[in-house]
């Protein structure tokens, strides 16, 4: 299993606990790990939103909510918090800083 891998099931473990993997899924919690490493706990719901869209392509291009997040109703845009809340937790719980804020620290020494 790669360090991907890895991060992917973590978030996975987070958002269905308890419960066994979701080789359909398998894809968007991969996208998800790539969020918590170059954004870390910087996650936010249009990023995690745009992970879903990237990922919805491959399977049905006709969904009624691949639109901007903006443009969602409050409450579609919602569903993504609990995705949000376990990226941020497992980058946390990994201390996976996010490229985005290492990048701020390199310009402050």
């Amino acid at each position: 299993m790669t360090y991907l891998e890895d991060v992917a099931h973590d978030i996975e473990a987070v958002v269905r606990p308890g419960q066994e993997s979701d080789a359909d899924m398998r894809d968007l919690f991969l996208a998800y790990a790539v969020l918590a490493q170059a954004k870390g706990e910087a996650t936010t719901a249009p990023d995690v939103h745009d992970a879903w869209v990237a990922w919805m392509l491959g399977r049905r291009r006709d969904h009624s909510s691949m639109v901007p997040f903006a443009d969602l109703p409050a409450d579609v845009q919602r569903e993504d918090d609990p995705f949000v809340e376990a990226i941020q937790r497992v980058a946390r719980q990994r201390g996976l800083r996010g490229r985005w804020a290492q990048a701020g620290d390199d310009t402050d020494q």
